[in-house]
Order: structure tokens, then C-alpha cells, then sequence
């Protein structure tokens, strides 16, 4: 059973010109659920929370956020963090905090104390005070999600929250989405990083060239991806190949003997394959499995190539 909709796109088109940025893309966010929104660059993602916002109009379709026909007429309850930050950078995080809260109806003393408080658990206690261009980039994403916090939104919306920063401050960040998921927020963040997806969201949404590719748990996306074994032992790809789930064998020479990598079919069981052939008798010394993650499943339904340095990061 399904709980309410914290957001609901039906059908929603965004054409420019000629050229189609989204196309009739349809998907569900339920309230309190963290959600990726998942893609490689171009692929549509911004446009469609520029939707969201109400900063874009669809050129058809429809959509309702927290209710409301678009983001607008419920701004106060929304948090949203761009992929360009645009944080003044000769004022302090503290400074930020009290201008910015302000703007969504937060005392700047109350606003202050909260960033405070939230800054100080991510280890940025003692920058407080320093200007936001003396910051690192990570350091200043971390103020700018901060800041986007203040009012307590009820919908967070995170564009590409984890670009360009280095693993510590990767870690923090999970860590601030982890506690207002606890809390009951509703996060939908775009990014083209699968690690991070694959470890915080209930559901993704996958899309290519501006259309929905996938859209359920990041367990139904890996199913969608073939796993591997690798087995070594005295076999042949002729008897290897015969088992059940087996798409692709290749053999490979190891120092102690012989080493087969073995593609399954999407969805197939490794543990399957396994039993069918030890109760085949085959010969194997070492297996090793190797499930799919939702990199591989990411690659394989958006056709994007392997060696794409953003879709391969973590």
C-alpha cells in the first residue's frame, strides 16, 4: 500500500523549440520517502525540478506538489539547493544563515542558532565566522545545505548535492539527508553518482534523454542488470555455459588453473547456478559472486557508456 504524495508528475512535456527536454514523464515521490532522481548529464533532470518550482512552465501535462498545481504557492514548505549554490561570499555562514532564513519567515537569531547547531555536528564549528569565499567548495556546499534547512521544509529538493565534493564532506552530507529523513522530511535529490543513491534512496527514477527509463527500488533496478560469478577450477565454458541463468562465459588462465567469468541473466540467482552445478558434479575450486549494482543497472537502461567518469565516481 502506498501512503500520500508528497509529489505527483503525470505526463509533464517540456519542449524547447524543437528540441523535447522532458518527455511525458510520469512518477510518484510518497511523503517522508527519500528519492533519487536519477540520470547523466543532459538528461532532463533539472528542467524537471525547475518544474517543480514553478520557474518553468510544462508545455503539457500535469503535476502537484505538496497539493499545490506547482512549487510556488507552497515555497515557504519547500527546501530546495541548486547545483550553483550562490551563497555571498564575503558573508560568514552565520551571516548567511540569518539572511536567508529571513527570507523564509526564520528570526535571524533563531536562524543563527539552528545553523549553529546543525554546522557544528557536520565539523565546521570553528568557520563559523570565516567569509564563504575562505571556505572550501565542500565547506560552502555544506553551508548552503545548512541554510536551505532553516524553516524545517517539509519537501527538500536537492540538485546534484553531491558534485565535486570530496569523500569526508560526501559522507556528512548523507548523514544531514539521513537525519531529516528521520525526522520526516520528503528528500528528492538529481545526481548522476549511483553510490550514493544506491545507499540512501527508498525509490529511483531513472531517466535518458529526457524520458523515464525506471522507476522503482533500487533492488528492482539492480534485478534489471546481470550478475557475475567468477569460478575457477578444472572446467570447460562448453559445460559452464549449460547451466541455468548463464548468458556469457569467458575464460580467462590464472596461476592455478583454469578461471571462467560468467555473465547471468538479469534477475537470475547466482546461488541457482551454483547448485545446479555442484549437483552437476562440475569441478569448480573457487567461485566468487558478484551481485549487480545500480551502476551496472544505471548503465545498462540508460545506455550510458561505461567509461562516462561521472556515472563511474563515488
Amino acid at each position: 500500500m502506498t501512503g500520500p504524495a508528497a509529489l505527483e508528475l503525470t505526463e509533464i512535456t517540456r519542449r524547447f523549440g524543437d528540441r523535447t527536454a522532458v518527455d511525458r514523464l510520469s512518477f510518484r515521490v510518497e511523503a517522508g520517502s527519500v528519492f533519487g532522481f536519477l540520470g547523466p548529464n543532459g538528461a532532463g533532470k533539472t528542467t524537471t525540478l525547475r518544474m517543480v518550482l514553478g520557474l518553468v512552465a510544462p508545455t503539457s501535462g500535469r503535476l502537484e506538489v505538496l497539493g499545490a498545481p506547482d512549487g510556488r504557492s507552497v515555497r515557504d514548505r519547500i527546501g530546495f539547493l541548486p547545483e550553483e549554490r550562490g551563497l555571498h561570499p564575503r558573508m560568514t555562514p552565520l551571516q548567511a544563515a540569518g539572511f536567508l532564513g529571513g527570507l523564509k519567515g526564520v528570526p535571524a537569531a533563531s536562524a543563527r542558532r539552528k545553523a549553529r547547531d546543525l554546522l557544528e555536528g557536520l565539523g565546521l564549528g570553528a568557520s563559523l565566522n570565516t567569509q564563504i569565499r575562505r571556505l572550501s567548495k565542500g565547506m560552502a556546499q555544506q553551508v548552503a545545505l545548512v541554510c536551505t534547512l532553516l524553516h524545517d521544509p517539509a519537501l527538500i529538493i536537492l540538485d546534484e548535492p553531491f558534485s565535486g565534493l570530496d569523500p569526508l564532506h560526501q559522507q556528512g552530507l548523507e548523514r544531514l539527508i539521513e537525519e531529516r529523513s528521520r525526522a520526516g522530511a520528503t528528500i528528492l535529490f538529481s545526481t548522476h553518482v549511483m553510490a550514493h543513491a544506491e545507499r540512501l534512496c527508498d525509490k529511483v527514477v531513472l531517466l535518458a534523454q529526457g524520458r523515464k527509463v525506471f522507476d522503482g527500488t533500487v533492488a528492482e533496478a539492480r534485478n534489471q542488470a546481470p550478475g557475475r560469478l567468477i569460478l575457477e577450477g578444472d572446467l570447460s565454458p562448453a559445460e559452464v555455459s549449460a547451466l541455468p541463468g548463464v548468458i556469457r562465459v569467458e575464460a580467462g588462465a590464472d596461476e592455478g588453473g583454469k578461471r571462467l567469468e560468467v555473465t547471468l541473466a538479469p534477475g537470475a540467482e547466482a546461488h541457482e547456478t551454483l547448485s545446479a552445478a555442484f549437483r552437476a558434479g562440475l569441478a569448480i575450486r573457487r567461485f566468487e559472486s558478484r551481485e549487480p549494482g545500480l551502476h551496472e543497472a544505471f548503465l545498462l537502461l540508460t545506455g550510458a557508456p561505461a567509461s562516462t567518469p561521472e556515472v563511474a565516481g563515488a
